[in-house]
């Protein structure tokens, strides 16, 4: 009866909508009434990089955690094959002294621990999502009923950490989301699985937006993004950045395509041109920017008002913008005089 209710509120945790660490130090206090510990550590893999980031620690002292979040933890961890799907690790299983480990050798026993249960949270699907680690200062082994009983959770455990599930939840809030991909702190990309691309690439300059927005510090924006070109040949999808918390380590934000809203008619350079209004351009800096004379730019704005039916320009640029008809500036960002 007690393993069930511990289960029951391991799977509540794991659905939460709790910051991860918050889901991580839960999940730690309800494994003790599980497992018995001393210590333990758990971290969350990165997707990308298949290394481990340290979520939350118990009853480490700061030079034990340190050392468990250093680069020997994650040697040691593909060395002794624990980062595979298998039961609960203990150093008996090793084919060689745990002591040849440097984790083990320089830190875990230094520090008084002399048994330990590891072992590699996973996601349906097989991806890895973070490591569990059970330190315990009693020489005598883990029994086979301790190791049954963490084996049994480790699956819950690998749903509260799937950064993926709730990147995958994002997707859910854009209405006729076609395709999202990761947008990494680092500036590489990943795709969300199960996202297919239907035909529409992210191109250099999308994301180089994307970045933007997300360096400004948006949480969340939405717009309009031409698709085959500056000019729209293939028309234009509508992109939603949304900025990433700390549910996903490496992760800026996720970017979504969708379906475009119906923009009343508009033509692509007049969407352009609308765009730069909303960006509080005069029609003589939309005629620099765009390399037309001003008289052209003062006929596309006609035409932009008298399809918005809206009397002033500002109004326009509102009911344009509410309306999710922006398209961003295309061109690129001006070179300082002080860059190098």
């Amino acid at each position: 009866m007690q393993e069930t209710v511990v289960h029951d509120k391991l799977g509540e945790f794991a659905s939460s909508c709790r910051a991860v660490p918050e889901r991580a130090q839960a999940f730690l206090e309800t494994v003790r009434e599980l497992v018995g510990y001393d210590g333990a550590w758990l971290a969350q893999a990165d997707p990308m990089t298949s290394t481990c980031e340290a979520l939350v620690g118990v009853d480490l002292g700061c030079t034990t955690a340190s050392c468990l979040s250093g680069v020997n933890m994650a040697r040691d961890i593909e060395v002794t094959g624990a980062n595979r799907v298998q039961p609960p690790l203990t150093p008996s299983d090793l084919a060689f002294p745990a002591e040849e480990l440097p984790t083990w050798a320089e830190c875990l026993l230094p520090a008084g621990y002399r048994e330990a249960l590891g072992v590699s949270l996973f996601a349906s699907g097989g991806r890895q999502v973070g490591f569990l680690f059970l330190l315990s200062a009693d020489k005598a082994p883990s029994t086979r009923d301790a190791r049954r009983r963490l084996h049994r959770v480790t699956p819950i455990l690998g749903s509260g950490l799937d950064s993926m599930r709730f990147l995958q939840g994002t997707l859910r809030l854009v209405r006729g989301a076609r395709t999202g991909i990761v947008l990494r702190t680092d500036g590489r990309t990943q795709p969300i699985p199960g996202m297919n691309e239907h035909g529409v690439s992210v191109d250099a300059p999308l994301l180089l937006a994307a970045h933007r927005v997300l360096a400004e510090g948006d949480v969340y924006r939405s717009f309009l993004w031409p698709v085959g070109g500056p000019h729209a040949p293939s028309g234009h999808v509508r992109v939603t950045i949304v900025g990433q918390t700390d549910d996903a380590p490496g992760v800026a934000g996720v970017l979504v395509i969708s379906e475009p809203p119906h923009c009343h008619g508009l033509t692509p350079r007049e969407m352009e041109v609308l765009g730069l209004v909303i960006d509080g351009l005069s029609n003589r800096e939309i005629a620099t920017a765009l390399v037309v004379t001003p008289r052209t730019v003062a006929a596309h704005v006609e035409h932009i008002l008298v399809k918005l039916d809206a009397p002033t320009r500002t109004l326009a640029a509102v009911r344009g913008e509410r309306q999710g008809c922006y398209v961003p500036d295309q061109r690129p960002a001006p070179v300082s005089a002080h860059s190098p």
